[in-house]
């Protein structure tokens, strides 16, 4: 009998009750198959449990009669749960992807809530991580991102399993072959649009020419990090507390504590901050951020970290809901509620054509094209994004809407209020840091020469 991929039995325990999610893939399906081969030495109770994300068509009504039929043929429990995929994206202003992410495992929770299981596992796998790790990578991922997919996430009641996610893709595929078990293929998969699949299909196999063990080796960075993490959450638990602290000092000592539920302050002493490691004091910064409900990128926690210095600022906008003060003794960070500019838009600025023009932080230059004649006083316009804004990507199908873009840039929210784009004759034909389409009949080309925002 062939040789079942290998299952982290760690995970697993004498009579759980395992919910498997089956979307009807390979994967998923191979996860089953070895689960069921497992129970009966193991001692689990399976059921299945599919998703119906209300898309893909008739493709997605066979994708559940078939997982139905297969629950059905080895005798187990089906589940199965319909959601508007394309309607909460809308609602929720999220892309197809981020909706039914969060709409499959609010499902799970639920589950698990309702007590229908003890554990919900997916098929992610040894790919499935060294994916995650490079997408988050190239996104520019502090070192809790390259942690990438945890094999165990911990629910109000119950667990979610990876017991997959040691394992490779094609070990699977090879096994289901063998033991003859069909499964379906996901044409969206194929779709090289989308940043992950071509990482799958391009730039993974690129990487294996240099080295072949590329995905363990992304998969034991995942390993690490998690484990650093860890360490690092500990450690913090043991510093934040004594050395954030709340208000602002007030003079006969106590601090002074705002009551605004969209305002508040952290203070921290300086010399104290000096006097630990840069990673210390970053993770310090971000954590004193955090407790203010603000994230930091790179460049603000660097700028802070500046700030730390005595030749340093005294007095930063980290964001329009944030600022960094420092007096003698404290670095301080105010959360304000920012009702005053929330929303307002910088002003747009027409650019000639051709000609030079600034705005939003930016210098742009537009030149002529060859041959080109755009007519007298033509003008495009630089301005900051608006909703329902798409734009078209070198390499990529049809127009994107700019949050999806944003996402994929790992873009903070308040940056992309005020993030410069050109539109010409109702499109936009050039976005900073972005490789736009240079779509046929646009008659000039646009040059950055200042500024980095």
């Amino acid at each position: 009998m062939a040789r079942r991929p290998e299952l982290d039995g760690t995970l697993l325990r004498a009579g759980m009750r395992l919910a498997v999610a089956v979307s009807g893939g390979a994967d998923s399906v191979g996860l089953l198959r070895a689960l069921v081969e497992a129970a009966g030495e193991i001692g689990l109770v399976l059921a299945v449990a599919h998703v119906h994300h209300g898309i893909r068509g008739a493709d997605a009504d066979e994708d559940a009669g078939f997982v139905a039929s297969l629950a059905s043929g080895l005798g187990l429990e089906f589940y199965l749960h319909r959601v508007d995929t394309p309607g909460v994206a809308r609602e929720k202003k999220l892309t197809l992807e981020e909706a039914a992410r969060g709409l499959r495992y609010a499902w799970f929770r639920e589950m698990l809530n309702e007590g229908k299981a003890d554990a919900v596992a997916t098929a992610h796998t040894l790919d499935d991580q060294a994916e995650t790790v490079m997408h988050r990578l190239l996104r520019g991922a502090w070192t809790e991102g390259l942690a990438g997919i945890y094999p165990v996430v911990t629910c109000e009641r119950g667990v979610i399993l990876r017991p997959f996610l040691e394992t490779r893709r094609a070990e699977i595929r090879e096994w289901l072959g063998e033991i003859g078990q069909a499964w379906r293929e996901d044409a969206s998969n194929e779709d090289t649009a989308h940043t992950r699949n071509r990482i799958r299909k391009e730039l993974l196999p690129q990487m294996e020419e240099f080295n072949p063990q590329i995905a363990e080796q992304l998969a034991h960075m995942a390993t690490i990090a998690r484990d650093e993490e860890s360490w690092w959450e500990q450690e913090l638990r043991k510093v934040l507390p004594g050395l954030v602290l709340p208000g602002r000092a007030v003079r006969g000592g106590g601090r002074a504590v705002s009551t605004h539920p969209d305002e508040g302050s952290v203070g921290i002493e300086l010399e104290r901050l000096r006097a630990v490691a840069p990673a210390m004091r970053r993770r310090i910064l971000r954590g004193a951020a955090q407790q203010l409900g603000c994230g930091l990128n790179f460049e603000q926690t660097q700028r802070l970290m500046a700030m730390c210095e005595p030749a340093g600022a005294k007095k930063q906008e980290m964001s329009a809901e944030l600022r960094a003060e420092k007096t003698a003794r404290e670095l301080r960070l105010v959360r304000s509620s920012g009702d005053e500019t929330r929303g307002i838009a910088p002003e747009p600025v027409e650019v000639g054509i051709p000609g030079e023009a600034t705005g939003l932080g930016v210098t742009l230059r537009v030149t002529l094209v060859a041959g080109s004649e755009p007519g007298s006083g033509a003008t495009a316009v630089l301005r900051a994004p608006k909703p329902g804004d798409h734009v078209r990507l070198r390499y990529s199908r049809g127009a994107k809407p700019l949050k999806e873009i944003f996402e994929r840039m790992n873009v903070e929210a308040e940056a992309r209020r005020t993030w410069p784009v050109l539109e010409w004759e109702g499109r936009i034909v050039w976005m900073k840091d972005v490789a736009v389409d240079p779509e046929a009949g646009i008659p000039f080309v646009v040059q950055q020469v200042r500024g980095d925002l």
